[in-house]
C-alpha cells in the first residue's frame, strides 16, 4: 500500500512547462552561497554504456542522489541517451521529499550551469553565441542563453551533420535572437563572442588558433577521462574556470589530458562557481582575455536544481 504522503514522481512532461531559465540560474547562484557540498560519484560499465550514481549533501539544503545511465547508441535505437531518476531528501529528517525525472534535472542543470558561468565570465557586450553540436543539450542551451543573456542577438549552430543543425534551428520557436545553421566551424568560432560546445567528442573540435581575443568558451560535452573538446593551445592561453574542482580535476579529459601533456597544471584553474559567485572574485580581467569554463556537472548541482524543481511543483 502506498502512503498518502509518499512523494510524487515529477516527470519531465509535468514539470517542464512550469520552469524558467532565469530562476534555474538563480537557484544555482544561491546554492553556491551555501557551504560547499560533500560529493560522492560511482561510475560503472564500459565507455559506450555507463551507469553513474551521484550523491551530494549540502548543509542548509539536504541530500540528493541521482542514478542514471548514458548509452551512446540509444539514439539509433529510438531511445533516450540518458535515463534515470533523482531522489531528494530533507536535510533535517531524512524524509524523501521528491523523485524527479533524471533527464529533467540534467537538462535544466547542464544549461543553467553554463549560463551562470557565462553571466560571470563573458563580456557584457557579447552579442553572438555559437552552439557547437545539435543534440538535446544544444536546444536547451539556445533557450537558456537567450533567456538569461538578453544582449545576444545572433545564435549560430554548427554540427558535424549539417542537417541536424538546420533541423534544430527550424524546430525552435519563441527565440528573439536570429538563429542560423552555419557550415564552417572555424569561421563560426572566429566570429563568436561566446562559444558553447556540447558534443560527444573524444578529440578536440575547438582549436585555440581559431578563438579570437575576448571570447568566452563554454565546454560541456566531455564528462569522462578520454573525452575533450578543446585543444592544448586553447587551454594554455585562456583563463580557466570550472563549475567544481572536485568533479573536474582528476576526472575529466578536458583537464586531465592537457595536464598530462604539460600544457597546463592543476593550478591553472583559477576558480570554480563557489569562487565566482562571491563579490570581488577573480573573473574576466580585460576585454581581450579569453575565458574557458569547463562544465563538469556534479551531484551538488543536481541537488540544487532538483530541490528548486520540487519547490516550484509544490506551489
Amino acid at each position: 500500500m502506498t502512503s498518502k504522503n509518499a512523494p510524487q514522481f515529477l516527470s519531465y512532461d509535468d514539470a517542464i512547462g512550469r520552469l524558467n531559465w532565469p530562476d534555474a540560474v538563480e537557484a544555482l547562484r544561491q546554492g553556491h552561497g551555501l557551504p560547499p557540498a560533500e560529493i560522492r560519484d560511482v561510475f560503472l560499465g564500459p565507455p559506450t554504456g555507463t551507469m553513474m550514481s551521484r550523491s551530494a549533501w549540502i548543509e542548509g539544503l539536504g541530500y540528493g542522489a541521482k542514478t542514471f545511465t548514458v548509452f551512446d547508441g540509444n539514439a539509433a535505437r529510438g531511445l533516450p541517451t540518458v535515463q534515470g531518476a533523482m531522489l531528494v531528501f530533507d536535510g533535517e529528517t531524512g524524509t524523501l521529499q521528491a523523485i524527479v525525472d533524471s533527464p529533467l534535472v540534467t537538462e535544466i542543470k547542464t544549461a543553467a550551469d553554463s549560463v551562470l558561468a557565462a553571466s560571470l565570465l563573458a563580456r557584457p557586450d557579447s552579442r553572438h553565441l555559437l552552439i557547437v553540436g545539435a543534440g538535446t543539450v544544444a536546444t536547451s542551451l539556445v533557450k537558456a542563453y537567450t533567456a538569461v543573456l538578453p544582449g545576444i542577438e545572433r545564435v549560430s549552430v554548427w554540427s558535424r551533420r549539417p542537417e541536424q543543425a538546420r533541423n534544430l534551428v527550424a524546430g525552435l520557436d519563441g527565440i528573439e535572437a536570429e538563429l542560423v545553421a552555419v557550415p564552417d566551424l572555424q569561421d563560426a568560432v572566429g566570429e563568436a563572442d561566446i562559444v558553447s560546445s556540447a558534443t560527444m567528442a573524444r578529440q578536440p573540435v575547438i582549436l585555440g588558433d581559431w578563438v579570437r581575443a575576448g571570447t568566452h568558451v563554454d565546454l560541456i560535452g566531455a564528462f569522462k577521462a578520454d573525452m575533450r573538446e578543446a585543444d592544448d593551445a586553447l587551454m594554455a592561453k585562456a583563463a580557466l574556470f570550472v563549475d567544481s574542482r572536485a568533479t573536474t580535476l582528476g576526472h575529466i579529459g578536458e583537464l586531465l589530458l592537457p595536464i598530462a601533456s604539460g600544457a597546463i597544471t592543476a593550478e591553472s584553474v583559477l576558480g570554480d562557481l563557489y569562487d565566482l559567485v562571491r563579490p570581488g572574485a577573480r573573473r574576466r580581467q580585460s576585454e581581450d582575455e579569453i575565458t574557458v569554463f569547463k562544465n563538469g556537472g556534479g551531484a551538488h548541482l543536481d541537488l540544487m536544481i532538483a530541490s528548486w524543481i520540487a519547490r516550484v511543483m509544490a506551489e
